[in-house]
C-alpha cells in the first residue's frame, strides 16, 4: 500500500498530492492545500530515513520571514519550533532570507538535515531539522567574500551527500560555483575547473570559484558522476567534481535552471532549456523536457501529451524532480502555475494542474 507524494511549493503556499503507486493516471491525484497560506515555499524535503517519512518545508512570510517547517504524518499537521530554526549568530553581521535548499544526511547519519540559505550559507541539523547550526568553514572561506549575488540573490541551493560517504558533501552556491567538503564539513574547496563564467571578461572564463551554478544533480549508478546546469552551459563530471567537460552541444539552448538524473538508470538526466538570459522563456517557445540516456551524449526531447501552442512558462531550478517509482515518474511545474507529469520517464505527459501561483519547487517520492 503505496503512495506517490508530490509536493508543489509555490509563491503563495504548499500543495501537496497523492496517488497509489500502482494507479499511474493523472486522474487518480488527490491534491490537498495550500499549506502556509500567502508564504513563498522556496524548499521542500521528504526524509525517510525514520520509522515514518517526515516531510520539512522552507516557507518564506512576508511579515513573519522564513522558518522551516515539518510533520511527521504526511502534511495532515505541521509544527514549526517555538524558536527560529534557522539563524545567522549576531557575529556574523548576517541574517537569514530565504532557505533556498532543505536535504537529509547520509542513511547512517539519522537526524542529520542540510539547509541551505541566503545569502549563501550552509546550515547542519542533528535533530532532523528542528533546529540548525551554521557550518562555520564554509562561511569563513576565504574565497567566500568574493562571491557575488546573482540574479536571485546569493543564495546556497545545491546539497548532495555522497552515498558511499555522508562525509563527502557537494554545495552549489549563485554566484560562488561548487564547493566539496570530505571531511564533514570541517574544510571546503572549490570545484569548478571547466565551468565557464561567460559573464567575466576574456580571459577570466574559467576561475577556480565565482560561477553561475544553477543547479547539480547525481548519477544513480556512479555516484563519481554528476550533471551541472549552469548560467550558459551543461557539464558532466566522471571524478566527483574534481572537472568538468561541457555535454550541451546537442540542446537547443544550454541556458536554463533545473537538472535532474534518473533515481536508477545511470547515464539519464532531464533539463529544461529557455531561450537566454535576457530570454527566460522555453527554447524556441516550446514546452519541452530534454532527456539524455547516454550521460549527455545526446539530448532528444520530451513533448508527449505537453502544450503544442506556443509556451511561456519556464522552470525554475528545483521545479524539475523524478520520483523512485519503478517506472520512474518524472515532474515539472512553471511559473504559470502549471504542473505537469510523466508517469513513464518522460515519454509521455499529462496536467495535473493549472492556475497555481508561482511553481518554486517540486518534490516526490515514493511513501508507504
Amino acid at each position: 500500500m503505496a503512495d506517490v507524494l508530490l509536493a508543489v511549493g509555490t509563491r503563495k503556499g504548499l500543495f501537496l498530492a497523492r496517488r497509489p503507486v500502482a494507479r499511474r493516471g493523472g486522474a487518480d491525484w488527490d491534491f490537498t492545500g495550500p499549506y502556509f497560506d500567502a508564504q513563498a515555499v522556496y524548499s521542500f524535503s521528504i526524509d525517510r530515513r525514520g520509522p515514518a517519512p517526515r516531510l520539512l518545508a522552507g516557507g518564506d512570510s512576508a511579515h513573519w520571514g522564513p522558518s522551516v517547517f515539518h510533520s511527521d504524518d504526511l502534511g495532515r499537521t505541521w509544527q514549526e519550533p517555538p524558536r527560529p530554526p534557522v539563524a545567522y549568530p549576531r557575529e556574523t553581521g548576517a541574517s537569514l532570507e530565504r532557505v533556498w535548499q532543505l536535504q537529509p544526511g547520509g542513511e547512517d547519519e539519522p537526524g542529520v538535515v542540510y539547509a541551505g540559505t541566503e545569502p549563501g550559507g550552509l546550515f547542519r541539523s542533528t535533530d532532523g531539522g528542528v533546529s540548525f547550526s551554521l557550518v562555520r568553514a564554509l562561511w569563513e572561506h576565504p574565497t567566500r567574500r568574493e562571491w557575488a549575488p546573482g540574479g536571485g540573490g546569493l543564495g546556497l541551493h545545491t546539497v548532495l551527500v555522497d552515498p558511499r560517504d555522508a562525509r563527502h558533501v557537494t554545495i552549489a552556491v549563485s554566484t560562488g560555483g561548487a564547493y566539496r567538503t570530505r571531511d564533514g564539513g570541517e574544510s571546503w574547496e572549490p570545484c569548478n575547473r571547466g565551468v565557464s563564467a561567460v559573464f567575466l571578461p576574456e580571459g577570466r572564463r574559467y576561475p577556480e570559484y565565482g560561477q553561475c551554478v544553477h543547479k547539480i544533480a547525481r548519477d544513480a549508478e556512479d555516484p563519481d558522476r554528476l550533471y551541472l546546469q549552469n548560467h550558459w552551459g551543461v557539464f558532466r563530471s566522471d571524478d566527483g567534481a574534481s572537472s568538468w567537460q561541457s555535454i550541451g552541444d546537442s540542446l537547443p539552448s544550454d541556458f536554463g535552471f533545473p537538472v535532474a538524473a534518473h533515481p536508477r538508470r545511470g547515464g539519464v538526466a532531464y533539463l529544461f532549456p529557455l531561450n537566454a538570459d535576457a530570454d527566460r522563456v522555453p527554447s524556441g517557445h516550446r514546452c519541452r523536457v530534454y532527456r539524455t540516456q547516454d550521460a549527455g551524449g545526446d539530448w532528444e526531447a520530451l513533448g508527449a501529451g505537453l502544450p503544442e501552442a506556443a509556451h511561456y512558462g519556464p522552470v525554475l531550478r528545483d521545479a524539475l524532480c523524478t520520483d523512485d517509482a519503478d517506472p520512474a515518474g518524472i515532474y515539472f511545474g512553471n511559473r504559470n502555475g502549471e504542473v505537469f507529469a510523466s508517469a513513464d520517464e518522460g515519454e509521455s505527459w499529462q496536467q495535473l494542474a493549472s492556475h497555481l501561483p508561482d511553481v518554486l519547487c517540486v518534490r516526490a517520492a515514493v511513501v508507504a
